[in-house]
This record gives structure tokens, sequence and C-alpha cells, in this order.
């Protein structure tokens, strides 16, 4: 099967801008790439993660500052985009790349693991809004990496999904709130991503068949797929209040069932249904 070409580096002038991305502290990651992607489209880029060595050595390649974050935390968060403004004077853009994968079926649900999974994909989500909204005041773009799995099940990554699909209907509402200040605030729901954590898996020709086969396009996504839809929600734009499908189609379909993965189930096991960042 001829694959699809992979569609060259969006190009939008940010110069002059500042941006905040975090959850950025993977390289080869969605969160990395973007970074790097508005960088090199002229912003200067605050990045924030947990993990400050890995934030460091790429902030140092982008020209941008570093700030370790725990994507949980409303202080934590709320420093971030104190960050921004003590550091460049302002901000602009704002991307929240951050999740924590939760696996676990209902009948196995317990008050641990829907805290565990709502305090960063919905809480942290909720108070990234509301804290990076103060910071831009007026005339800016506030995007969440939300999942495929909030409106195709992925099992068994329930709260998971449950958890980003509560970030999704808050970047609606936020829409709304902040459209008058001109924020323009959307989320960005990825299918299954060939980053450098899933690459190993993605290598298996089996593996990598079953996924291209619900996708249109007839390939997994990469970070650059991601981060040019972010670019241009960035820009200029007439779009608010949008959870945008960036799947190669893969919406129109389906994703894999963990049954249908090389050796089955039990081979696999929860963590390795989802090529997710």
């Amino acid at each position: 099967m001829t694959k699809t070409k992979l569609s060259p580096e969006a190009r939008i002038d940010l110069s002059g801008q500042v941006a905040v991305v975090l959850g950025a502290s993977a390289e080869g990651g969605t969160g990395w790439d973007v970074a790097e992607t508005l960088a090199a489209n002229g912003a200067k880029v605050v990045v924030g993660a947990r993990s400050l060595p890995h934030l460091e050595r790429l902030a140092a390649k982008i020209g941008g500052t570093a700030v370790r974050c725990d994507a949980g935390s409303e202080e934590d968060i709320k420093a971030l985009a104190k960050a921004a403004i003590d550091t460049y004077g302002r901000l602009d853009i704002a991307v929240n790349s951050a999740g924590q994968p939760v696996m676990g079926v209902i009948s196995e649900m317990t008050q641990d693991l829907l805290d565990t999974a709502s305090r960063v994909n919905f809480f942290g989500a909720t108070f990234f809004i509301k804290y990076m909204a103060e910071a831009i005041g007026t005339d800016g773009s506030i995007i969440f990496i939300s999942s495929m799995s909030t409106t195709h099940p992925v099992f068994p990554h329930i709260a998971y999904a449950a958890a980003k699909s509560a970030a999704d209907c808050i970047v609606r509402y936020a829409a709304i709130e902040y459209a008058d200040r001109n924020i323009h605030v959307n989320s960005i729901l990825p299918g299954a991503i060939n980053s450098d954590m899933a690459k190993e898996a993605f290598a298996d020709p089996e593996f990598a068949r079953i996924y291209e086969r619900e996708i249109p396009l007839n390939r997994v996504g990469v970070p650059s797929d991601f981060s040019n839809a972010v670019l241009w929600l960035a820009g200029p734009s007439y779009v608010t209040g949008l959870n945008l499908q960036v799947n190669g189609g893969n919406h129109l379909t389906r994703m894999p069932r963990i049954d249908e993965m090389p050796g089955g189930a039990e081979a696999y096991g929860s963590g390795k249904t989802l090529a997710d960042r």
C-alpha cells in the first residue's frame, strides 16, 4: 500500500509572541515537538514539566526558558504562567500537552483511581485554562491536547478518557467565557502517535498494520502532525471551542481492540493498547 507523504512543516509568523508549553520533557514526544515548532516559527517559549533536566536541554536547544511544573498542581500551574510574564513580559499562546495515563475498567474502579485520572487530565487542565487566560489578558490562544479515546472507546482507559472528556467540555465553556477578550480556546484529539514512546511497538509490522487499517490516510500520526495543528490554532483564526480530531480520519472508523493486537490481550496488557504521548 502506498503511504501518504508527510506534510511539510507549517509556517506561521509568531515573531514577538510568547508561548507556554506544559508537558514538554519527553524528547521526541508531542509536547517537545510543539515547543520546537512554536520556537521555529518565531515565538519565545517557556516549557514546563516535572523533569527539569530534560526541560533544560529543550530550553537550551530552542532558546527558551525551563520551569519545573507539576501538571496537576494548581500552584505550579499558576507559577508557570507567572514565569512567562516575569521572563518575557507577556503571554500569547498556551499549550497543555500533559497527560496522566490511567488504566482500569468500571468494575474495578476505585476512588483513588478516579482521583489519579482527574488530577492532571481534568483538574490540572482546568487550572491551566484559568491561569493562562489571566496571564494572556486579551488576544491569545489556549490549546489542550486531549485524546481520541474521549470519543472512541479504548479499553481499559476508561478513567483517563472520562477525565480528558471533562476537559474537552471545559474547553467549550471556556471558549464562551473568554470570547469577549478574544482568547481562543480549543482542544486537539490525537489518535495513535508514533512518538519515541511508541516507536518500538510500531516497529512491529503487524502492530502497525492493525492500526493503519483503521486510518483512512493509511498511517499513524507523528508528533509534527499535532504540532502543525497547534500552530494553526495558535495563529490568526476564526476558530474557538473546537475539539479537533487530528488522526488521519481514524475518528470515521474505530480504534483497534486489544484482542486484535499481535499475541492478544495477554501479550500486550492494558498499557500497550493505546499508542499515545
